[in-house]
């Protein structure tokens, strides 16, 4: 393989972060390494680059110190490969490629805080049905390490939101103005409402944003929520699940959706534009329902236990 001209002594930063991460396969095998891809058939078939090829990329990625070599199996021994703190530095660099991407290539570069079911966007996110979201922790809004996904219910609710605040003076210029931010506060107030019927149903409602825990706890606090608010202030969740993301006054921030997930971390109902905020709430409990009456009605023909169930 034909080796590039190194930027190693470039007094250019972006130069010398383009030395260790300039090829795009490098980038593509780190957003997989995110997702959750981490041996060398699984990210070949995902790639679809030749065996030489991605032996001497995932070389490159571990002399750099982005990727780590974890033995799973002892006989014979064999490798996965997984971020490292710097390679999981990367995560900001690639949600940015992906916001570029989808506002100015698939888009417009219109500043929204919504989508199109239809556009290339919205089939990413409707794509996530009957995945895995991958093994993570979050900081909730007590400042703890959370899985997203709580293993104690049947169900987790996850809804994302681009942010909600206690204060009004708190929200970022010209957040108003910008198409799908406005609803929040009602969004997470409905679930609120609403949380023993979620309960009731096998479901957990958690929050998630990339808002800071500190954000999150004053407006959880004001508003009695009742249920975790998880920041990705990271953009771990985000990068492992490609999540759409717009920028409103420096920050990255999630576009409002929903994602019904089952005790084996399996997607199972996505909700991608949501327009209707209250609807929204009332199509994810729905969900549930839907989907804890499969899971019985399941276990009850074949005498064990369902998914989910």
């Amino acid at each position: 393989m034909a080796r590039r001209t190194s930027l190693e002594d470039s007094t250019c930063a972006i130069a010398q972060a383009l030395d260790v991460v300039g090829d795009w396969w490098t980038l593509l095998i780190v957003r997989d390494a995110a997702r959750g891809v981490h041996r060398f058939d699984a990210l070949q078939g995902e790639l679809g680059l030749s065996r030489k090829v991605l032996t001497e990329r995932l070389r490159l990625l571990v002399e750099a110190d982005v990727l780590v070599r974890v033995p799973y199996q002892e006989r014979p021994v064999r490798y996965e490969y997984r971020l490292t703190p710097r390679g999981r530095a990367l995560l900001p660099v690639l949600v940015a490629l992906q916001d570029w991407g989808d506002a100015w290539v698939l888009g417009d570069g219109e500043t929204t805080a919504t989508g199109e079911e239809a556009s290339a966007e919205g089939r990413r996110v409707h794509a996530l049905a009957g995945t895995r979201v991958p093994e993570l922790r979050l900081v909730d809004d007590r400042g703890e390490l959370r899985d997203p996904v709580d293993d104690a219910s049947p169900y987790t609710v996850l809804y994302c939101f681009p942010g909600a605040f206690a204060r009004g003076a708190s929200y970022p210029p010209g957040w108003g103005d910008i198409p799908g931010t406005a609803g929040c506060t009602l969004e997470s107030c409905t679930y609120r409402d609403r949380r023993e019927e979620f309960r009731e149903a096998g479901a957990a409602v958690r929050g998630v944003s990339t808002q800071r825990a500190d954000e999150q706890r004053e407006f959880s606090a004001k508003e009695g929520l009742g249920f975790p608010l998880l920041s990705d202030a990271e953009l771990s969740f985000i990068g492992a699940l490609r999540l759409p993301t717009f920028r409103a006054a420096g920050a990255t921030r999630l576009k409002r959706l929903t994602l019904v997930v089952d005790r084996e971390r399996v997607v199972r109902d996505v909700q991608y534009p949501v327009t209707d905020v209250a609807g929204s709430v009332a199509a994810a409990l729905s969900a549930v329902r839907r989907l804890r009456r499969g899971a019985e009605e399941e276990k009850g023909a074949t005498g064990t236990e369902g998914t989910g169930g």
